[in-house]
């Protein structure tokens, strides 16, 4: 029956050849060998020239899934008793009592009327394959029960478990619209942990280490106990005291940052992401820290290796004067935090520049570099530079944080500073670190308080770009999907143990509303990636996914309130929409609404790498170009063929390799988007292992000048399967 279905569905591909050259090899007696079989063979036949053999092995592997869940639940059919599923994986102590507690079986059985299971049938194989083995709900054993459409509804209903009951179903079927239909993804912590009993569904987090004993081994405990619910984790080290700085007077003792990272990266190869792969923890250093060159060889693969760090991702904060005095061959000076503050009486960190060319911490810098008494060292600014480029070629990273560009856009500015980035790069929020103000003991307890600081949290979900342009739905998902964004944050507050990213999230209710398919939708309109149309479009869509989201959220906060930190905020001032140069009737109307009625979410946007979801999705990962039209998919035991998205003899013309593109034209598209995304993107840069470093140092000095808040890795084509952040991939 399934074949004949096929070859109706399919009448341009030979699906008798199939079924006949793999009904010689199957064992006739095993249904679930001919599956096999014939699904082996399938495979081998996904080529650039027939890229629809990926939806005749979808349906093939479907078929093994629906008959493995019908047999694990004494089901007759596929999508029959949704409640009775949600029961047993309760019973299981698989998925929360809450589901239930919220939903009446009722309703649950209304729900089950919407699953519609012909939108299965949107999948490619790559993509089935993905939300099968690594999302869908299955037992301690690894029995599969859930279905895809069944993992649809259940990420709906539980982000609508915050809505009035009265609202409630209309927009639990509305969530399962926007994810049935591929239009939209959520992160992969909510992906794979909403209804379920155990797990947080926020995407990361960035904690600012105190430069103290505790205020170190207090910040490990909490990026352990974040990394093993599933979080990847960015860390400030730069307030930690430099290597042979003071410890109570006592010169030359300290050890400086490498003895804190050598931690860091035993915790992260140690507290895996929910028995999935290790925590992913990325740590970031200014460029203006005596430890500078320490920490820019940490990643390197030769030296000693006790000062060596592999498994942590690394980050330079990047003031606009570095980069004025890398471009002028000027030297540079390094300092030892400590001995800043103690003598100067501030932290540099804590400066940014207000305008282009001017502002306090050039100011500040100044006065460091000419006080009589505090140690410094001076050091051409291009020779760190090129160390930065010599272990971007050989590892990918570091990442580039370019603080006074983030800092001058910042939504928040009146209630503090943004002291890096995430792993992934495009979280921008403010920070600050906690502390331990007093301990003692009371009726046989020990009592602690702390004073909580600004620890960043991310809340990621993104857009399919070309599904929701060539079906025409981005003004009706938007709205539903920034809603689903903040009852993340509501669902989180029993879920998130580390209570100061608690305190955060409610505080600055952060999302960051993403895409991803930007060459797919490119390929779909035959735009040349290196094009000034392209880099209109660029500009042209996101302002108005972004007017979508602000309009979205300021209709949530007339609902619902705004954020507490809302008051003499930009938005609420204004200079939000004048930074950016907002005008005309629609936007002026829009900017009174938020001035007057508040916003629900202090932060908006941000573009992740979502390569795991856009799979998923069948889409191009991020605003990333593709590597090759034609690749395979690694996987533990075999090879998964992959073609690029509709790729057709109409569309293969416009997908050109990510190596082969001039990175100059990324660029540019790239900050005509990021006008539009108040945190940032994450932004790769491609070159050839035969890249030259003035070439490369072009890149950086072009991605900088353009107005880039962060960059991301520098892939090489001697190094391009780097990993990136599964839980940022959204």
């Amino acid at each position: 029956m399934l074949a004949e279905t096929l070859k109706t569905e399919f009448p341009h591909l030979n699906i008798e050849s199939l079924i006949e050259k793999s009904s010689i090899q199957q064992d006739m007696k095993d249904p679930s060998s001919q599956i096999n079989t014939i699904l082996l063979e399938g495979l081998s036949r996904i080529t650039q020239e027939e890229p629809d053999w990926t939806y005749v092995c979808a349906r093939i592997y479907l078929q093994s899934i629906y008959e493995e869940a019908c047999i694990n639940r004494g089901l007759s059919k596929p999508y029959d008793h949704f409640y009775d599923l949600l029961e047993r994986l309760i019973e299981k102590g698989l998925f929360d009592r809450s589901l239930l507690n919220t939903y009446s079986k009722s309703e649950v059985d209304e729900l089950q009327e919407v699953i519609n299971p012909s939108r299965d049938h949107l999948f490619t194989y790559a993509g089935i394959r993905m939300l099968a083995d690594r999302y869908m709900a299955r037992d301690y054993e690894r029995n599969l029960y859930e279905l895809p459409q069944e993992r649809w509804m259940v990420i709906a209903m539980t982000l609508m478990m915050p809505e009035p009951k009265e609202k409630r179903l209309p927009l639990v079927k509305e969530a399962y619209w926007a994810l049935s239909n591929l239009y939209m993804t959520v992160a992969t912590p909510t992906l794979a942990n909403a209804g379920k009993a155990h797990g947080q569904l926020s995407s990361c987090f960035i904690d600012t280490v105190d430069d103290s004993l505790r205020g170190i081994y207090d910040s490990n405990t909490d990026i352990a106990t974040l990394s093993k619910a599933g979080g990847g984790i960015g860390v400030y080290l730069g307030k930690i005291r430099s290597k042979g700085s003071d410890i109570k007077g006592y010169k030359n003792t300290s050890s400086g940052i490498i003895a804190w990272m050598k931690q860091l990266n035993t915790t992260a190869v140690n507290v895996d992401q929910l028995g999935q792969r290790n925590g992913a923890v990325s740590v970031y250093y200014p460029v203006f820290g005596k430890d500078i060159f320490a920490f820019l060889d940490a990643k390197l693969n030769n030296g000693d290796e006790r000062q060596r760090t592999h498994d942590l991702f690394t980050g330079i904060v990047i003031p606009d004067l570095f980069m004025e005095k890398v471009e002028r061959r000027e030297d540079w000076y390094l300092f030892d935090p400590h001995e800043v503050k103690k003598l100067m009486g501030f932290e540099l960190d804590d400066f940014y520049d207000e305008q282009k060319g001017a502002g306090s911490f050039r100011d500040r810098y100044e006065q460091c570099v000419q006080h009589p008494l505090l140690s410094k060292e001076s050091v051409p600014a291009i020779e760190i530079m090129k160390r930065i480029m010599i272990s971007q070629l050989e590892t990918g990273g570091p990442f580039m944080f370019y603080k006074d560009t983030v800092n001058r856009m910042n939504n928040n500015r009146h209630e503090g500073i943004i002291y890096c980035t995430n792993l992934c790069t495009e979280i921008t929020q403010n920070q600050s670190a906690t502390t331990v103000e007093e301990e003692i003991t009371k009726d046989g307890k020990i009592i602690i308080t702390k004073t909580p600081g600004d620890f960043v949290v991310c809340n990621l979900s993104s857009l399919s770009l070309a599904t929701v342009m060539k079906d025409h739905v981005l003004e009706r998902v938007v709205p539903i999907q920034v809603r689903m964004l903040d009852n993340v944050i509501e669902l989180n507050k029993d879920k998130i143990e580390v209570k100061q990213a608690v305190m955060t999230n409610e505080k600055y209710r952060a999302i960051g509303l993403g895409t991803f398919g930007w060459h797919h939708l490119l390929a779909t309109k035959g735009i040349r990636w290196e094009s000034e149309e392209a880099v209109q479009l660029a500009d042209e869509l996101y302002e108005k996914i972004n007017f979508l989201t602000i309009q979205a959220s300021q209709s949530l906060a007339e609902e619902k309130g705004a954020y507490p930190a809302f008051k003499d905020s930009d938005w609420h001032n204004g200079r939000y929409f004048k930074d950016r140069v907002y005008e005309g009737a629609k936007w002026n109307e829009l900017a009174e609404k938020v001035r007057t009625s508040g916003i629900r979410n202090g932060w908006l946007l941000a573009v992740a790498p979502n390569a795991s979801t856009s799979i998923i999705a069948g889409s191009t990962a991020s605003i990333d170009p593709i590597f090759k039209k034609q690749y395979s998919e690694e996987k533990k035991n075999s090879k998964i063929p992959v073609t690029a998205p509709d790729l057709s003899p109409e569309t293969t013309w416009f997908y050109k390799s990510a190596f082969d593109i001039d990175q100059k034209w990324s660029i540019r598209q790239n900050a005509a988007r990021q006008r539009h995304i108040d945190q940032s993107v994450s932004f790769n840069l491609y070159v050839r292992n035969t890249v030259k470093a003035k070439e490369l140092l072009d890149l950086h000095i072009s991605a900088w000048k353009f107005g880039l808040k962060t960059t991301y890795y520098v892939r090489s084509t001697s190094h391009e399967d780097l990993e990136g952040c599964d839980s940022c991939e959204s």
